[in-house]
């Protein structure tokens, strides 16, 4: 497996931010460049995670007990099979993730676990994820899923039509499906903080990339956003007062509807 240990990845720094131990020196660096350039990244890191958490408690309390974690990134604590088997024993897993190292340590993790699989494979061949055949043993396509991208589609450009890789990933999912993204916005920080978090990036393997709200609401297709919306990673269904006023983006869960005029079954 070839990796590049001389170019940061944003997984690698991710990981780091989150006292995980798959990263390199070049991550760790890059990591303590931009928490020094804006005060509080790392804290916004655990503020998705915690989205994460919460969000895959929503999904399962909806019924949902199979999930694709697309851009999952390398494996920390609090996992999305064990955050759903927490609620469902039988909650099956696909993690989807670019980076070889992620792949590598999702593999020795989840050996021998017949209820989670992982594929490497990249967001912008939706159909590779889809014809793995981790993802064809492990999820029922007649049944809703979970997809989960959190902290992705700020990485993947226009020119790359996110809308339309959204929109062919989630072809086949059924009324009942939920569709879970964080996304880096300008409500990060300041203008200046905001510039700075873009340029410490460019130099990575993903840079980001801003959407606003309503730019980010369009790549939802025909998927509804459930209460309390689109809002501030940090203001969605919280468990109790962050006393913050910083958030890494935007953070919805959206829902699939039956089409007007028909009924299931």
């Amino acid at each position: 497996m070839d990796i590049d240990v001389n170019t940061a990845t944003l997984a690698r720094i991710y990981d780091y931010m989150l006292g995980g131990a798959h990263n390199f020196a070049v991550d760790r660096e890059a990591a303590d460049r931009i928490e020094r350039a804006v005060p509080g990244t790392i804290r916004t890191a655990w503020e998705n995670r915690a989205f994460l958490r919460r969000a895959v408690q929503f999904c399962t309390a909806q019924g949902i007990d199979q999930f694709l974690d697309i851009g999952s990134g390398i494996p920390t604590e609090g996992n999305v099979h064990e955050i759903a088997r927490s609620v469902n024993p039988d909650a099956r897993v696909v993690y989807v993730d670019l980076d070889p190292v992620a792949v590598m340590q999702s593999r020795t993790i989840l050996e021998g676990d017949e209820l989670s699989g992982v594929v490497n494979a990249d967001l912008r061949q939706p159909e590779a994820i889809l014809d793995d055949p981790a993802t064809r043993s492990l999820i029922d396509f007649d049944r809703p899923v979970a997809v989960l991208l959190v902290a992705l589609l700020h990485v993947i450009p226009d020119s790359d039509g996110p809308a339309e890789l959204l929109s062919r990933l989630t072809a086949h999912t059924v009324p009942g499906s939920c569709l879970v993204l964080t996304h880096f916005s300008s409500n990060y920080g300041t203008p200046e903080q905001v510039e700075a978090l873009l340029e410490l990036t460019r130099n990575t393997t993903t840079p980001l990339l801003i959407r606003e709200p309503d730019e980010i609401l369009a790549l939802l297709g025909d998927f509804v956003p459930t209460p309390p919306g689109l809002v501030p990673v940090h203001e969605w269904r919280p468990e109790q007062e962050t006393g913050t006023a910083q958030s890494s983006g935007y953070a919805v869960v959206a829902r699939k509807e039956q089409p007007p005029g028909r009924t299931a079954g």
